[in-house]
């Protein structure tokens, strides 16, 4: 497996110079540019590093805490199992909780879906579960 670091920098300069500013609510599910990470941090997918995101809370305008999310079945604490509605379709996904971070909007693309608030609310009890 080819580690994809100088073609992420190359998609990460376009990204950088971004100037068209999303909107964006908590619960809401986004593509966005995740990036060729480190070790076994969540990497982005395809030429544009795209991969799924939950707005967990909004910051400013322009900074948000998401949490990355994976369409691969996983067990365990770290892990949190829901559906959403994507394309009047169930969409059956895991937010990867370890994986939490502050990302900027310019890495977002578009909107795909929104959390419902019971299943939010699971999601934070669990991230708390987990930071204790």
């Amino acid at each position: 497996m080819e580690i994809e670091f100088n073609k992420w920098n190359e998609v990460k300069k376009e990204l950088h110079n971004h100037r068209i500013r999303r909107s964006f609510k908590t619960r809401d599910i986004f593509y966005m540019k995740m990036g060729q990470n480190v070790g076994f941090e969540q990497n982005g997918k395809g030429k544009d590093f795209v991969r799924p995101v939950i707005i967990l809370k909004k910051i400013t305008n322009d900074m948000f805490i998401g949490v990355p999310l994976s369409t691969q079945l996983k067990d365990g604490n770290w892990f949190y199992k829901f559906d959403f509605m994507k394309n009047d379709k169930v969409s059956h996904n895991i937010a990867i909780i370890p994986q939490i971070k502050m990302y900027s909007t310019k890495r977002l693309l578009n909107r795909i879906g929104k959390m419902n608030l019971e299943n939010f609310d699971e999601l934070k009890q669990k991230i708390k579960n987990f930071i204790d």
